[in-house]
C-alpha cells in the first residue's frame, strides 16, 4: 500500500467540533446546535495536536465541523498552523462568516474556503438547512474573495434542491469560486436517518450527472467541477487497493478509519500523532476494515453505522 511508505499523513481532516449553527436534514456528521461531542479537545489539546502536526511536518490540514469557525480558539489555531507553515483549507455554511472572520484568517496559508450552498432561493436553501440565511452564505462568498482567499463552493443534492443544481452552480461561478464540488448525497449521520426524504430517485440523478457533465464542458477554464467520484460506493470501492493518505481526526481527538466505516484506531489524547499514524496504516490491513469496504458498498444501508463509532 502506498500509505507504507509515507512516514507522516499527506492530509489531515480535523472535525474541530460537532457544534454547529445550523441543523441541516443532510448532516453526514449528526452536527446541529448544542451538539458537541462530549470530550472534545479543548484549546491546549488543540493546540498541542497542532504543534505535533507541524513537528511531523503534515503538509496540509483541512479544518471542518460541525461549524469549525465557532469553535472558541479557531482563529488562534489556524494561524498556528499557518505560522508553522500548513496550508489550510476552511470548510464552513458561512452564516456566522463575514468581512471581519476573513480578516482573521492567515491568507497566505489558505488554501481554499469552502462554503456549502444547497440552494438558489432562500425557500429551498433554508428547507435543507433550517436556520439559515442563503443570503449570509452568499455574503461569506464575497467576503472571502474581497480577502482574497480561494472560493470553492459545494452543493449536497437532494429531493429538495436538486431542481436547482444549474442555477447553484451559476451562482458559484458568479461569486468567483474556483471550483464547485458535489455528488450523490452521501447517506451518513442525519442523512442516514432522512434517507427515504432525501435521497433523489434513479431519474433525478440521471439528469443530474448529465447536467454536470455539460456544465463540465462549458465551464472549463473558468471554473473546475469535481464530481467524481460520483458515490461513496465508488469511494470505497477504490480504497479496496489504494487506502487514503488522509487521517480523520474527530472532535474529541479520535481517529478514525474513513468517513464511511465506524471504525476507530487511534486516540489523540492517549496516542502521539505518529502512533496514531502508525495504528492508521495498520488498519487499512485489518479484518474488519477489509471486509467492511466491500461489504458497505454493496449495501448502502449499513452506511447507516457509520457514526456508531467501534474502536479496532
Amino acid at each position: 500500500m502506498k500509505i507504507d511508505s509515507l512516514s507522516t499523513p499527506a492530509m489531515i481532516t480535523w472535525q474541530v467540533t460537532r457544534d454547529c449553527d445550523l441543523a441541516c436534514l443532510h448532516c453526514c456528521t449528526d452536527s446541529a446546535p448544542g451538539k458537541a461531542l462530549p470530550g472534545e479537545l479543548d484549546r491546549e489539546e488543540a493546540l498541542e495536536l497542532a504543534d505535533q502536526i507541524i513537528e511531523a511536518q503534515v503538509p496540509y490540514v483541512m479544518l471542518v465541523g460541525g461549524e469549525p469557525t465557532i469553535a472558541p480558539y479557531f482563529f488562534e489555531l489556524a494561524q498556528k498552523l499557518a505560522d508553522g507553515g500548513v496550508l489550510l483549507k476552511i470548510e464552513t455554511n458561512g452564516n456566522k462568516f463575514g468581512d471581519a472572520q476573513a480578516a482573521k484568517l492567515p491568507k497566505e496559508a489558505i488554501r481554499s474556503l469552502q462554503i456549502s450552498i444547497d440552494g438558489a432561493t432562500q425557500a429551498v436553501y433554508s428547507k435543507q438547512r433550517p436556520g439559515g440565511a442563503l443570503g449570509k452564505a452568499k455574503n461569506a462568498a464575497r467576503a472571502g474573495g474581497a480577502a482574497g482567499l480561494p472560493l470553492e463552493i459545494t452543493f449536497a443534492p437532494s429531493r429538495i434542491n436538486i431542481h436547482e443544481a444549474e442555477a447553484v452552480i451559476d451562482l458559484a461561478l458568479e461569486l468567483g469560486a474556483f471550483r464547485f464540488n458535489t455528488g450523490r448525497l452521501m447517506r451518513l449521520g442525519t442523512a442516514a436517518k432522512l434517507w427515504d426524504k432525501l435521497c433523489p430517485d434513479g431519474n433525478e440523478y440521471e439528469i443530474f450527472y448529465n447536467l454536470l457533465v455539460r456544465k463540465e464542458a462549458e465551464l472549463a477554464g473558468k471554473m473546475e467541477l469535481c464530481f467524481r467520484p460520483f458515490s461513496l460506493k465508488e469511494e470505497l470501492e477504490s480504497r479496496t487497493t489504494e487506502p487514503s493518505a488522509t487521517l480523520l481526526v474527530l472532535p474529541d481527538g479520535k481517529v478514525k478509519v474513513a468517513a464511511p466505516l465506524p471504525y476507530l484506531c487511534a486516540d489523540l489524547k492517549k496516542q502521539s500523532l505518529r502512533e496514531a499514524w502508525d495504528a492508521y496504516r495498520e488498519a487499512w490491513k485489518h479484518p474488519k476494515v477489509v471486509a467492511g469496504l466491500k461489504e458497505f458498498a454493496a449495501n448502502e444501508e449499513r452506511l447507516a453505522e457509520a457514526n456508531r463509532w467501534v474502536m479496532l
